[in-house]
């Protein structure tokens, strides 16, 4: 039986790490096409804004097919839902993360009952990257190469200077 598998991969994305990428990149071989979902994050105050992030995202993912990126705001499930999604994905680095994703995907289960919750763990080598800290390393002044793609370290490098932090 063949099915089409919409996943949605949510997030703030500021900026994506290697860890993200490493999860999408995983993902494709479980799903038919993914979307990127990239949080507007008016929860967050982020460092780049939405369009900056989206557009990293996009260049990150070109290489691979299937893969789609568009910004969202409000209710995850309401995104989920139009799109007729079937999986959302949650990433997992550690035993911190667990509980809050646990109760997270409880509730969207409640929301959402015929969209399944899929939590992937970034590979061994990007465990332990966050966002949060490669943003404190680059506005800081230091090397994030190994943390993120090449295009999101010139981005944070073009970012920090531009705030004069350099």
């Amino acid at each position: 039986m063949s099915r089409n598998v919409l996943a949605v991969y949510p997030g703030t994305f500021d900026p994506m790490t290697l860890g993200h990428s490493d999860v999408i990149r995983r993902a494709t071989r479980l799903f038919d096409r993914i979307i990127i979902a990239v949080a507007v994050g008016h929860h967050k105050k982020t460092l780049f804004t939405l369009q900056e992030r989206m557009d990293m995202v996009r260049e990150v993912v070109r290489p691979y097919a299937g893969v789609s990126v568009e910004s969202f705001d409000g209710l995850m499930r309401d995104f989920v839902v139009a799109r007729g999604a079937n999986v959302m994905i949650r990433g997992l680095r550690a035993v911190t993360d667990f509980d809050y994703e646990f109760q997270l995907a409880g509730m969207n289960r409640s929301l959402m009952p015929d969209v399944e919750t899929v939590f992937m763990t970034p590979s061994v080598n990007y465990q332990f990257i966050s966002s949060t800290f490669v943003r404190e390393i680059a506005t800081l002044g230091g090397e994030v190469d190994k943390f993120v793609d090449p295009v999101v370290a010139q981005r944070l490098a073009e970012k920090v200077r531009s705030l004069g932090r350099d």
